[in-house]
């Protein structure tokens, strides 16, 4: 009884609190995340201006006119080679961060306290459930938003610096799931995604290894899910082509495309379905519903909006949760 009664001023605050508590408990996971976000952001930089730079010097050595894919251009040189390696994986990192954070937060920071009794304990040294539960969520989700805001401005960096030249390429577009979710609010909004599931499957199973395994397939039908309705969270445009022209060329992120009869329905996929398809006279016009990149904004936005009040309501079950296990204390 001494020495409980001796620790409990500790965790109330300074030094030893609880925030200090929780740093030397998960220092590897610390380390780990530092060392990840100093990889995302060497590969960055280094895509941003020295990668980049020589890349195009080596693309544009054959004597291609303004970066035009022609017999001029060298596709296959080792500096692009390079400097793609670097943004794919500053890119990776960034987008499978989520799926980390929730594995480390189910497991580590929930699952293995719960299972081994460290909870309780602290419980009993004046730490209240809530507020145990609170540092849990509070001081990750802080390192964890620091980190990512730096990525996703070197990202941006990074895309800026090189957008128009390797437009031409054709290798990347601000749409691709891991390009658009790395340049703007949505990746940190994945990540605080990421900790809220990873810390209610814990506190669901209790138990470390589960809580990995349910974690990591819960955000990733999540994730997927989103990047399923992403084109329907903003209004799309429409183009239209006569139907002897073909569909519009590439002009954003397509949502749907099809034919449009003489009585105005749209049809899916114009003669591929019907042997007797005549252009022109089952089908007067080809669309196509895309997103322009000035859509970029309110795609990312609303997005967030919609990730960031998913994570509030796991996040309030996860408080209810605790709550209904540790009998109402508060």
């Amino acid at each position: 009884m001494t020495a409980l009664t001796t620790t409990a001023p500790r965790t109330r605050g300074g030094p030893r609190g609880l925030t200090w508590t929780l740093l030397r408990l998960h220092s590897a996971a610390v380390w780990f995340w530092a060392l990840l976000v100093a990889v995302a952001a060497g590969c960055l930089l280094w895509a941003a201006v020295a990668g980049g730079n020589a890349a195009w010097a080596a693309y544009t050595s054959g004597g291609c006119a303004n970066g035009v894919v022609d017999e001029g251009c060298n596709l296959n040189a080792p500096a692009i080679e390079l400097y793609d390696t670097a943004m794919y994986l500053g890119s990776a990192i960034i987008t499978i961060a989520p799926l980390l954070v929730a594995v480390w937060a189910g497991a580590a920071l929930i699952g293995r306290e719960l299972e081994s009794g460290t909870a309780k304990l602290a419980w009993t040294q004046s730490v209240t459930p809530a507020r145990w539960l609170t540092a849990k969520l509070a001081l990750p989700a802080a390192v964890l938003c620091a980190g990512t805001l730096l990525l996703v401005q070197l990202h941006r960096t990074m895309w800026q610096a090189h957008t128009e030249q390797w437009g031409a390429r054709g290798v990347q577009h601000w749409h691709d799931s891991e390009i658009f979710v790395a340049n703007g609010p949505a990746a940190v909004a994945h990540v605080l995604l990421g900790l809220a599931v990873g810390v209610l499957a814990g506190l669901l199973t209790r138990r470390s290894l589960s809580s990995m395994g349910y974690g990591f397939f819960a955000l990733g039908g999540l994730l997927y899910a989103l990047e399923l309705a992403r084109p329907y969270l903003w209004p799309a445009r429409t183009a239209t082509t006569p139907a002897t022209e073909g569909y519009p060329g590439y002009i954003g992120m397509t949502v749907d495309e099809g034919g449009i009869t003489p009585t105005g329905d749209r049809v899916p996929n114009p003669c591929l379905t019907s042997d007797n398809c005549v252009l022109g006279r089952d089908v007067v016009t080809h669309y196509r519903d895309y997103h322009p990149a000035s859509h970029f904004w309110p795609l990312q936005l609303v997005e967030t909006g919609v990730v960031l009040a998913v994570t509030a309501v796991l996040v309030v079950l996860s408080f209810r949760l605790l709550r209904r296990r540790t009998g109402g204390t508060s």
